[in-house]
Order: C-alpha cells, then sequence, then structure tokens
C-alpha cells in the first residue's frame, strides 16, 4: 500500500496538505480513507487483545497506557518501525528494572520512602531529553540525527 497511488498520496497529504490539493489530490477522501484503515487495524488489535484477555474494561486504557504508546513512537521515531519496536522493548524492560524507585529505601540509615508514579518522572525527563537532542527519535529514519544512522 505504500507504494501504490492511495500511499503515494497519504504521503503527500502528510507532506504538504496544501500542495497535495493542489496536485489534485482529494483531501477529504484521503483522510476518511486513512482514518478507517487506521480505525480498521485498531478493531483488529481490540479483538486480539480482549480474546488473549478474555475481557475487556475500559479503565484498562488510562492515561498511563496513553503516555506509554506515545512515549515509545516518540523515542523510537516517528517513521521507524524498528525504532518503534526497540523503543518497546527498552521502554518495557526499563519499566521493571526502574520499579526499585518506587519503593521505600534505606540509604545509609536514612529511610526514603516510596514515590508512586517516580517512573513516569523518569522516563519524562528521558523524552524530553530525547526531544532536544533527538528531535527525529533515538532511530529516525533517513538522517544521521538518530542512532539508527550508526547501528547499520
Amino acid at each position: 500500500m505504500i507504494n501504490s497511488s492511495w500511499g503515494y498520496a497519504f504521503k503527500a497529504i502528510r507532506d504538504n496538505e496544501i500542495a497535495a490539493e493542489a496536485m489534485g489530490i482529494d483531501i477529504f477522501k484521503h483522510k476518511l480513507m486513512s482514518f478507517t484503515i487506521g480505525a480498521f487495524f485498531a478493531g483488529i488489535a481490540g479483538a486480539l487483545m480482549g480474546h488473549l484477555i478474555t475481557s475487556v474494561d475500559p479503565t484498562m486504557f488510562r492515561f498511563l497506557f496513553t503516555f506509554q504508546i506515545l512515549l515509545i513512537i516518540v523515542l523510537g521515531g516517528l517513521g521507524s518501525l524498528t525504532g518503534s519496536v526497540i523503543a518497546a522493548v527498552g521502554v518495557t524492560v526499563m519499566m521493571e528494572v526502574l520499579r526499585f524507585v518506587e519503593q521505600p529505601m534505606n540509604l545509609l540509615g536514612l529511610t526514603i520512602p516510596g514515590i508512586p508514579g517516580m517512573r513516569m518522572v523518569i522516563f519524562s525527563l528521558l523524552l524530553l531529553f530525547v526531544i532536544l537532542y533527538y528531535r527525529q527519535g533515538l532511530m529516525a529514519p533517513g538522517n544521521s540525527t538518530g542512532i539508527g544512522y550508526w547501528i547499520k
């Protein structure tokens, strides 16, 4: 689909909506088609998740889950599937590794109570660092600003 006429129209609309309309692309039709395709895949993903968990509850998708998804996408790079997969694995592992910062700690006889949500503060600082120094994400596609350029 990416290399079809629809894919080229989607890319043109993404890059410059006014120029795409000037080239004769029906913006409304293609945006509606893009939304429909996205909703279709979201429905399939929801059905598979419901089948896996055997129940669906609206409280499963709170702000924390949305923040994690956005964190993964931005860290990996907005146009990079490989970057998103690597970021998903990294964020999932780090969520478990950083679990200790939310538990009470004893440092040199000083007891520090656990602070719920401290992992998200650390991830927020990481996200700020990535946005400031790697604007396209860690695996930025097509340029030398991301780590993906050096991994090749």
